[in-house]
């Protein structure tokens, strides 16, 4: 694939920063020819600086805007559009990444997806856009980086099972008594991967697990019951994939998103990567499983019956779960109320409509709403 230019969304983020890093190291195959952020306009510059893209975008604030950028959310459908970019990185964090997938796809783009939040908002009109648009998504999760370099180009129907791995989070072992006295601290405090804020919450209460068996089911087309999820606190073996005659297949690698980022950029081609440290199975050992426990972690079962549900009960789901944690991350709710106040944003819209995007929108806001008026 010739690549005239990549857009990075969400530069200034955890999944952002590292695929500059990456690109960096790549400088004679990749052009970057786009940037965007949220609010981090000295980052933003610095970016901008380093590889001269030919549009920078900040989506917050305008009056903190450096010379010639673009400012507001439309920023992100502009520079997910260009002329000069064929590849679309996005990494913006929560609901706000849907429109840009979109156009991207419209556009007949390569999106390779971070924003798992696009396909669990959105799954159908998501594959949609993209089989009308001649878009192709690429999974940047290391999960289902690890499930496409598996597959390998092979059918739904030749797999039994796909089984996604969670590191457990930090709460992994904790007891009843304890998870009820989480803090905010603890809950950031993952034991295996650097990540930002609100996806570290996630990780905590297993809701990123659910995100992303909801994202497995649309990109491969396996129904949700043939997805499961076991706990591999090494976060080595990434996902496994096994086979209608027996046969699985596992994709094993460091815990670092920069393998995922560049395969997504590179897929189904590979090319040489100084960055990634050499495999060493032995330091790396033992390699443990455990399963989930559910009963401690209930936003994984939610979020996978509200994609089971369908309709809006997907992008009620992530609502309800983005609406709770920035709340726990202000210091309003309690950790436990996280799960608490989804379920119940489940029981009151979990059946609205979801046959377009603006039923995804209108469900979204109010699932925000609902949650805000529980606390």
């Amino acid at each position: 694939m010739t690549v005239r230019g990549i857009a990075i969304l969400g530069s200034t983020g955890s999944i952002g920063t590292t695929a500059l890093t990456v690109l960096d190291r790549h400088r004679d195959r990749f052009r970057v020819a786009a940037l965007t952020a949220f609010s981090n306009d000295a980052l933003l510059a610095a970016q901008a600086a380093r590889f001269e893209p030919g549009f920078v975008g900040l989506v917050g604030d305008a009056q903190k805007c450096g010379p010639g950028w673009s400012a507001g959310e439309g920023c992100l459908i502009e520079a997910a559009t260009r002329d000069d970019v064929d590849i679309v990185l996005n990494a913006v964090v929560g609901s706000a990444g849907l429109g840009a997938t979109m156009a991207a796809l419209d556009s007949g783009k390569r999106v390779a997806l971070a924003n798992k939040e696009s396909l669990v908002m959105a799954g159908d009109l998501v594959m949609e856009a993209a089989r009308l648009g001649g878009g192709e998504l690429v999974p940047v999760d290391s999960e289902h980086s690890a499930i496409l370099q598996c597959l390998a180009g092979r059918p739904a129907s030749e797999v039994r099972r796909l089984v996604l791995t969670a590191s457990g989070g930090p709460f992994r072992d904790w007891d009843a008594g304890r998870l009820a006295n989480a803090t905010l601290a603890d809950a950031l405090r993952h034991p295996t991967w650097r990540m930002g804020r609100k996806i570290s919450v996630d990780s905590a209460t297993l809701a990123n697990k659910a995100l992303e068996v909801i994202e497995a089911h649309y990109l491969f087309g396996v129904p949700y019951d043939r997805i499961e999820v076991v706990v591999h606190p090494q976060s080595v073996v990434h996902s496994f994939v096994e086979f209608v005659d027996g046969s699985v297949l596992a994709q094993m690698g460091v815990p670092s998103m920069e393998l995922p980022i560049l395969y997504a950029l590179t897929h189904p081609d590979r090319v040489a990567d100084s960055g990634v440290p050499e495999f060493d199975p032995v330091a790396l050992s033992p390699l443990t499983f455990e399963p989930v426990r559910r009963d401690a972690f209930p936003c994984l079962d939610l979020g996978i019956q509200a994609g089971r549900s369908g309709r809006a009960a997907p992008a009620v789901f992530n609502a309800a779960n983005e609406q709770a944690v920035a709340l726990f991350l202000g210091g309003t709710i309690r950790f436990a109320d996280i799960a608490r106040a989804v379920e119940s944003a489940l029981a009151q819209l979990g059946g609205l409509p979801g046959g377009t995007r603006d039923d995804i929108l209108a469900a979204d806001a109010s699932a925000r709403r609902h949650v805000q008026e529980l606390y």
